[in-house]
């Protein structure tokens, strides 16, 4: 008899309790999204100096409703990575200090906001970030993401084809491309969202000293430097490159002769706080633009009060806060209370 009781329980607990159990957590998981990562390959990018491959990896973040109503379209961010960092550390792929994927799954859980689409390109290269620049060294990645990757995507995913409903973001590097990007381009996209952006003041740019440029001779050797260093090369190779200067294709300030243009002065020429009298039509185009930083990322904080000012100056609408932080510390929060927020009441179907 007593076997009899717990078989009842059994069949009880199948019956009844298995069946909310398979819907919790069903429901658990039409609640995530799903990252996709694809190779586009980039008219934009043959050719470049460096020999950085023109075959680029794309993180795709697709929202959870995306596989429930396969007619409906999304909004897009193109979300753009810093320096040294790749579109696989960003996206859950490889350990790292933030999982984009995961913030965007508990923001979009609570059903509170626009869903969007998220798209990453893998912006590294031999030199660990493209700075999102055109140039013959590292490529024309402006054009890159502008107009081929836009396109690809829209012909791939279920977008909105609009620039009304598409977004661009970054943080540090990818902040830097993001205003670069988007000033030059409002008819691309909506609304930008800088997060602690690399917009240097001018003669604050990563500098080394002879000794440490006569130490890199080959990119075995530049991969072995520290931070800087990389940053100096990068910012050369984007910034300052020259096709008759091999092996690395550019040219580091103090290093140029005495009969071209000073590196210095191309340097500032590519800085949004130096640049930015051009595009103010542009900007006030953009139906968004936020940017912040922590107040312990000294430089880029100053920079982007400057920016404040500078906007302000102009009457171009935006949104600015330094809050307590460092350069990486708090991204994750701007991201899900500030960064999807903005994209849901400024992208529009």
């Amino acid at each position: 008899m007593k076997h009899l009781t717990n078989l009842y329980i059994q069949v009880f607990i199948f019956l009844f309790l298995a069946p909310a159990f398979i819907y919790e957590t069903s429901a658990q998981a039409i609640k995530k999204g799903r990252v996709e990562r694809v190779i586009f390959h980039s008219k934009s990018l043959e050719a470049n100096l460096a020999g950085d491959t023109p075959d680029r990896d794309v993180s795709v973040y697709l929202p959870p409703s995306y596989f429930n109503n396969p007619k409906k379209r999304y909004p897009v961010v193109y979300y753009l990575h810093g320096f040294s960092d790749d579109d696989a550390k960003w996206y859950g792929m490889k350990k790292h200090w933030i999982n984009l994927p995961a913030i965007l799954d508990s923001v979009y859980a609570k059903g509170k906001l626009q869903e969007c689409i998220f798209v990453t390109p893998n912006g590294y290269t031999k030199f660990a970030g493209s700075f999102y620049s055109n140039s013959v060294t590292t490529g024309n990645w402006e054009e890159f993401i502008a107009k081929e990757l836009v396109s690809y995507i829209d012909g791939r995913f279920r977008t909105i084809p609009r620039s009304s409903a598409r977004g661009l973001a970054g943080h540090s590097m990818g902040g830097y491309g993001t205003m670069r990007i988007g000033e030059k381009n409002p008819d691309v996209f909506a609304a930008i969202y800088l997060l602690s952006p690399a917009i240097f003041i001018p003669g604050t740019t990563p500098s080394i000293t002879r000794q440490e440029i006569d130490n890199i001779k080959t990119f075995d050797d530049l991969q072995k430097a520290n931070f800087w260093t990389k940053a100096a090369f990068s910012l050369a190779a984007a910034w300052s490159p020259n096709p008759n200067n091999p092996p690395f294709y550019l040219d580091l300030p103090g290093t140029e002769k005495a009969d071209v243009i000073p590196v210095n002065a191309k340097w500032t020429a590519n800085l949004p706080l130096a640049s930015l009298d051009q595009f103010v039509g542009n900007l006030k185009q953009l139906k968004g633009i936020a940017f912040d930083a922590g107040d312990r990322d000294v430089n880029f904080a100053a920079a982007i009060r400057i920016l404040d000012k500078e906007l302000n100056a102009y009457k171009i609408k935006h949104d600015f806060e330094i809050y307590k932080g460092d350069h990486t510390n708090k991204i994750h929060l701007r991201i899900s209370d500030k960064v999807l927020p903005f994209f849901s009441q400024t992208l529009k179907p």
